[in-house]
């Protein structure tokens, strides 16, 4: 991306959590190309060193390993991980669509994760996102992010970043969950 960076500058983005599928490693880079100073001019160089200083390191062993890391991962493990991803996203995605209860709107891209809305109209005894969440995982042992918590008031965030059988399993359990729950004509 630096080639536009005499046109505009560029700011990269990457972490080890994400690209390498790492949970927890909460180490991340910031890479800029601004030959002609502009982020430095404005002030935006310093307010994301200002951002960043609360917690500017990882924990050592995080910092050991990340040298190899880098070096040797293949290209083919990205692109196996790109496949792994794309099948897990189509398979929740299907499977979603048979819950009555939950609107999936598009199958995630780019993304370990999907949105879906939650219609409580068809459900009983479950107020809200957040009540949905607390009893699915008391009664199911399933763990799915209430909306509310990013701002999405009756929405879900589902990871489908695991194992196939692990995915599978859990959207049973949220399928069984949802049916046990609906309102009984």
């Amino acid at each position: 991306m630096g080639v536009f960076g005499s046109t505009v500058p560029v700011i990269t983005l990457g972490s080890i959590s994400k690209r390498w599928m790492v949970p927890g490693w909460r180490l991340g880079w910031l890479v800029t190309s601004d030959p002609t100073g502009l982020l430095q001019k404005c002030g935006i160089a310093d307010s994301i060193k200002n951002v960043l200083n609360p917690a500017p390191f990882s924990p050592t062993f995080i910092q050991a390993a990340v040298p190899e890391i880098l070096e040797k991962t293949t290209e083919e493990f990205f692109s196996k991980t790109i496949n792994i991803l794309r099948a897990a996203s189509a398979f929740c995605y299907d499977k979603l669509k048979e819950i009555p209860c939950i609107t999936c709107p598009q199958r995630a891209e780019g993304a370990m994760f999907v949105l879906v809305k939650l219609n409580l109209s068809l459900l009983e005894d479950i107020k809200d996102d957040m009540e949905f969440c607390l009893k699915l995982a008391k009664e199911e042992s399933l763990v799915i992010l209430p909306g509310v918590t990013v701002g999405l008031k009756n929405w879900l965030r589902i990871t489908f970043s695991v194992e196939q059988s692990s995915l599978e399993d859990g959207l049973g359990r949220l399928r069984y969950f949802c049916g046990r729950h609906a309102k009984k004509p």
